[in-house]
């Protein structure tokens, strides 16, 4: 099957895109810069030239393609409204072009915020106010129109030692701009993890098999304490510990501080029994101690 990837240069969709491509399927895969097209031609892809903001673009390559994998997102947090409309167009222009045709439309999501209180499951279809959760939903609906749906759900750290800048790479940033591996509260909030390398596996089987249902938890780890990483974080890079009150966390974290104390756990019982997957890969703390997360100390 040929696979149209979004942010297949990236650190998930560039694992993805090689899981598919070692099982003999075609990716061609959408490239904003000279260093992304470079980066996904090395991995044996096909390149396609354009952002998520290239409309027409996007509708040529799915109308192309066996099924899409919309992995790309604009991550700029200080304007989120503006990040998810953005994916919002492309996901309809995605949908316009698979109208009718029984194929797929993959979209990264997340387990963070599907429900307060307790792990998310496979069934919880949230209940936060969200304008990504919101986009989630309408690419569900798309059943009527004759597309097969598929939420990608991934743990709010997909973590590695090969090059994650993402939650917990800027937490050990913030560790060394402070000069302390810091918490919030008592640490006891809990964030699912999962390796990269297990949740490309788990896209592909996904993709492999769409009859087997429309959402899946990449997610191995149900919960590693806000303690634990930052404790780890301290060990490999020589830190002292503290805890941060609630109240301050803004200032402390900066943007970051609005997710570190939230409680984002997830199972994905549902999802190992739907395609026998067994994640097999270091956990978040191990990558962590294996230095997948140094930064380098701060100059005197």
């Amino acid at each position: 099957m040929r696979f149209f990837v979004t942010g297949a240069s990236g650190w998930i969709g560039s694992a993805v895109s090689t899981q598919l491509l070692a099982a003999g399927h075609e990716v061609s895969g959408l490239a904003r810069s000279d260093a992304s097209a470079q980066r996904i031609a090395a991995l044996g892809a096909d390149v396609v030239r354009g952002d998520l903001g290239d409309l027409d673009t996007l509708r040529d390559a799915a109308a192309a393609s066996d099924g899409v994998v919309h992995l790309g997102f604009i991550h700029d947090f200080d304007d989120f409204a503006n990040s998810a409309r953005v994916d919002r167009e492309a996901i309809e222009t995605f949908a316009g072009a698979l109208d009718g045709s029984g194929k797929t439309l993959a979209i990264a999501s997340g387990v963070a915020g599907l429900v307060p209180g307790r792990p998310a499951t496979e069934d919880d279809e949230g209940t936060v106010p969200n304008p990504r959760l919101d986009n989630a939903k309408y690419v569900m609906s798309l059943t009527e129109r004759g597309i097969h749906p598929l939420l990608l759900r991934f743990a709010p750290s997909v973590h590695g030692t090969a090059g994650d800048h993402g939650f917990i790479k800027t937490i050990a940033q913030i560790a060394r701009q402070r000069g302390v591996s810091a918490y919030v509260g008592d640490g006891s909030s809990r964030w699912a993890a999962v390796h990269r390398d297990d949740a490309a596996l788990l896209v592909r089987l996904a993709l492999e098999a769409p009859q087997q249902g429309n959402v899946v938890h990449a997610v191995a780890e149900e919960g590693v304490s806000a303690k634990s990483i930052a404790e780890a974080l301290a060990a490999r890079l020589e830190l002292p510990t503290a805890s941060i009150a609630p109240e301050d966390a803004l200032e402390h974290f900066g943007w970051m501080g609005r997710f570190f104390g939230q409680d984002l756990q997830a199972t994905s019982t549902i999802t190992r029994e739907r395609y026998g997957w067994n994640p097999t890969h270091p956990t978040l703390l191990d990558d962590i101690a294996a230095g997948g997360y140094d930064v380098p100390a701060v100059a005197a």
